[in-house]
C-alpha cells in the first residue's frame, strides 16, 4: 500500500536555479514551467534515463532510482520574493531530491512534509 505525502518546498531565487548538469536541468521561465517539469519528472522515467546514460557504466545503475509515480502532482507559485512548491507523491524523499536536484541544483529547501 502506498503512502501519499505532501511536500512543501521554497525556492529563494527560481530564475537562478539550475542543476548542475545542463541537458537535465530547468530551462523555464517561471513557477508554472517548473511545476510541469518536476510533475513530468516524478510520472516520467525519461529524466532518469537520460541521467542513467551519462553514467559511465549505465547498466550497473539500480532501476529502483528510476521509480515514478504517474499520480504526482506538483504546484508553484509566487510568493512574497521566492517561489512555493507543493508536491503530492508516493515517492519517497530520496526520489524527489534526486529529481529536484537534477532540475534546479540544490537552490530549495523542504520545509515540510505531511500526510496527503
Amino acid at each position: 500500500m502506498s503512502h501519499r505525502s505532501h511536500y512543501y518546498l521554497q525556492i529563494k531565487d527560481l530564475a537562478h536555479a539550475r542543476g548542475a548538469e545542463p541537458s537535465l536541468s530547468y530551462s523555464g521561465a517561471g513557477p508554472n514551467d517548473l511545476a510541469a517539469a518536476l510533475q513530468e519528472a516524478l510520472r516520467s522515467p525519461l529524466l532518469f534515463q537520460r541521467w542513467r546514460a551519462m553514467q559511465p557504466d549505465p547498466d550497473s545503475v539500480d532501476e529502483r532510482l528510476g521509480i515514478t509515480d504517474q499520480l504526482a502532482t506538483v504546484t508553484a507559485k509566487v510568493e512574497d520574493l521566492h517561489t512555493e512548491v507543493s508536491v503530492i507523491s508516493d515517492l519517497p524523499m530520496s526520489i524527489l531530491r534526486q529529481r529536484l536536484n537534477w532540475l534546479i541544483g540544490a537552490n530549495w529547501q523542504l520545509h515540510d512534509v505531511r500526510p496527503a
